[in-house]
């Protein structure tokens, strides 16, 4: 399973799963990819999971790319403990995941089975995700550049309306 090496602090804070994905959102290596919907955590099992149930049903062929690495340290205090007496120990590492995160990416197979083998991956996993290809992809930024272009014509007649 997937764990750092080393890491410089033990134990982290919860911290905070606002706001979409900064990086990681479009794809990168493959034709096919599982982007997220929504926030969460992605626990190293549940990547291993995914990643088994895709190579499983496309019986070893094309590749698969993992775009997450669980860096998080999750930890957990044992059952029937009384309140207080520090934090708990390190029990898993997890992945947090925003919306627009491409997780997993796929190539060398055909659109349908790699849909298959992204929704059966996705059925491992806590959040919701949404498959997407490079066509896809090209679509969606293009109808973002025609819904940008619109609010700048608004814009600018609303401008001239005022003048």
């Amino acid at each position: 399973m997937l764990a750092p090496k080393r890491v410089k602090w033990r134990k982290v804070q919860k911290g905070h799963m606002r706001g979409k994905a900064d990086r990681g959102g479009s794809l990168f290596f493959g034709e096919f990819g599982l982007q997220a919907t929504e926030c969460g955590r992605i626990n190293a099992r549940q990547i291993e999971a995914s990643r088994i149930a895709m190579t499983r049903y496309v019986k070893r062929g094309g590749q698969v790319w993992i775009r997450i690495f669980p860096d998080k340290p999750i930890t957990k205090k044992a059952a029937e403990t009384r309140m207080g007496s520090g934090k708990g120990n390190v029990e898993e590492w997890a992945a947090v995941i925003k919306p627009g995160r491409v997780i997993f990416e796929m190539g060398g197979i055909p659109q349908s089975e790699a849909f298959e083998a992204l929704r059966l991956a996705n059925n491992k996993l806590p959040i919701h995700c949404k498959p997407i290809s490079r066509a896809s992809e090209a679509l969606a930024v293009k109808q973002l550049e025609t819904d940008r272009d619109e609010r700048r014509a608004e814009k600018a007649a609303k401008r001239a309306q005022v003048e």
